[in-house]
């Protein structure tokens, strides 16, 4: 078969037409074929490949990542390469999202390889230092070893000189400033927190209010830096379709990114409640 391709100019087009005529955009992770083809006839913008959303896919949760039980950009690659890229039809363009820690890896050489399967775009989160909190002991030894949020910004930096749509995201107002003030990403999401729901989100408690509120006060600063930027809200509170209307009406964000929220939770749900109306299936006649 022959993969659609596109190109960051029909990317960007199609995004800023979209903020123009205040339609969100709609930015999700898939961590397989089936979800994606899903996802983009549902009218997806964006499809988000990462370790993360692979190991959800086999029932684990996105943070089990960070447990160095795989090559995250190896493991991207392949199921971008070979699950997803196949099963879309060009509607929805494809985000790798890399871990430019990689120390066995020339980032260059990695985005060269994207850019022969045909993927435009890229973000910093597969997976990110930010997951990792910054009063911590393994953060500072983390930076020790050279594992740092500054290889994150200068992948996204390298990332847009080289022609690739540019997806940057950060955890707190610190990265987030620095990182587009430095990488001035084409999109830009303030990652809120671990979605909540499911069987393995994580809920810490927070309302969707303060989500908002998070995340909006996140958006006035970078809105002052580049006003052109195209904002978009993940993670935390932001759950349902509800949460997301939330976000929309009380922040000046321009879209969401959704994870969890239209992958892992839709799934568990409506196999779960399927399998049981199998499974309570009774001989009538015996």
């Amino acid at each position: 078969m022959i993969v659609p391709r596109t190109s960051r100019q029909a990317i960007l087009q199609k995004l800023r037409s979209k903020v123009e005529r205040r339609l969100p955009v709609f930015i999700a992770s898939a961590g397989s074929g089936l979800v994606a083809q899903l996802l983009e006839g549902a009218g997806v913008d964006c499809i988000n490949t990462f370790s993360g959303a692979r190991l959800r896919a086999n029932g684990m949760g996105t943070m089990s990542m960070l447990w160095p039980i795989l090559d995250s950009n190896k493991q991207t690659l392949d199921y971008t390469r070979e699950d997803i890229l196949p099963a879309l039809r060009g509607d929805a363009f494809v985000c790798a999202c890399m871990n430019a820690n990689d120390p066995l890896k020339d980032m260059i050489c990695v985005l060269d390889e994207l850019k022969a399967m045909g993927v435009c775009s890229v973000s910093n989160i597969g997976p990110s230092i930010s997951y990792v909190d910054k009063d911590s002991q393994i953060y500072k030894v983390l930076n020790k070893s050279g594992v740092t949020f500054d290889q994150e910004v200068e992948f996204l930096k390298v990332a847009r000189e080289m022609g690739f749509v540019t997806i940057g995201l950060a955890f707190d107002e610190e990265d987030s400033l620095q990182l587009v003030e430095e990488a001035q990403p084409d999109v830009f999401c303030f990652h809120a927190g671990t979605t909540k729901g499911g069987r393995t989100g994580y809920d810490s408690g927070e309302t969707i209010d303060q989500t908002a509120a998070r995340t909006e006060s996140a958006n006035q600063k970078l809105r002052a830096m580049h006003q052109d930027l195209i904002l978009v809200a993940h993670g935390a509170a932001m759950e349902t379709p509800e949460d997301a209307q939330y976000i929309l009406d009380h922040t000046s964000c321009d879209g969401f990114w959704t994870g969890s929220s239209t992958e892992r939770i839709p799934i568990e749900n409506a196999v779960s409640e399927t399998a049981r109306r199998f499974a309570a299936l009774r001989f009538q006649n015996r």
